[in-house]
């Protein structure tokens, strides 16, 4: 009977003590050292964190979105996590939106999509053909143009709880001259956006360096929480949920 009893407070604690996990994907031609900053702050905040690092420049975003979200989920229950939630930079966002695009994940929580080029990058338009451009980026960069045949923009809204930060500072003025209105160097605010989206908010920060900075940790682990961002600017409840 004693035993019984030890075995039943065991599963109690240990459901108890089962913390939320956060996959974090970096962006394309980075690591997952970019994003070390964001994964000490969750920690803090009492999150599980999978911080993958997967080889985003070798293949297309299709094998990638398997490669590294699997990994993540496979992290996130080997720690005793039950929810999932997303962090992502970048083209880490488009990883997302194609694996949710095709299938499930149990229990998923909130995701947080960090610059993502969810219409595209009209830099990529431009630079395509040059073979310096594909060797930096991969066949994955090919695939994030603003083009109807464009990958990101055959992916059609979104139907999780999804809240977008989008960077309104340069330090990449050559690529700006490229862009059309505000941008972080990389995208527009406006190719950030996706319908579906439940938060929105634009913070005076860089593409290259977002995931770095306190006010961006500050909302992330506020939309992760609440599921709004906590900044006077902010646009929450935008998918009525």
């Amino acid at each position: 009977m004693k035993r019984i009893i030890l075995l039943i407070l065991l599963c109690i604690s240990t459901s108890v003590i089962a913390k939320d996990c956060v996959i974090l994907l970096h962006g394309l031609a980075r690591g997952a050292d970019s994003m070390q900053q964001l994964e000490d702050s969750l920690e803090q905040s009492d999150y599980t964190v999978a911080n993958i690092d997967y080889p985003s420049r070798k293949a297309k975003v299709e094998f990638l979105a398997d490669l590294a979200i699997n990994e993540g989920i496979y992290k996130c229950r080997q720690q005793g996590a039950q929810n999932i939630n997303f962090v992502t930079h970048s083209m880490g966002g488009i990883l997302v939106r194609y694996f949710l695009d095709k299938k499930q994940i149990d229990n998923l929580g909130r995701v947080v999509m960090l610059g993502p080029p969810n219409k595209g990058s009209e830099v990529v338009d431009e630079l395509r053909d040059l073979e310096i451009f594909e060797w930096i980026n991969g066949p994955a960069g090919q695939q994030l143009g603003t083009g109807q045949q464009s990958l990101v923009n055959q992916l059609g809204a979104v139907d999780f709880e999804l809240g977008i930060i989008a960077g309104t500072k340069t330090i990449n003025w050559i690529l700006s001259t490229i862009l059309p209105n505000q941008d972080d160097g990389k995208v527009t605010v406006e190719s950030t956006k996706i319908d579906g989206m439940c938060s929105f908010i634009k913070l005076p920060v860089t593409h290259t360096f977002m995931m770095m900075n306190d006010v961006v940790e500050r909302q992330v682990i506020s939309y992760l929480k609440t599921g709004h961002f906590a900044h006077s600017s902010a646009q929450n409840n935008l998918c009525f949920k």
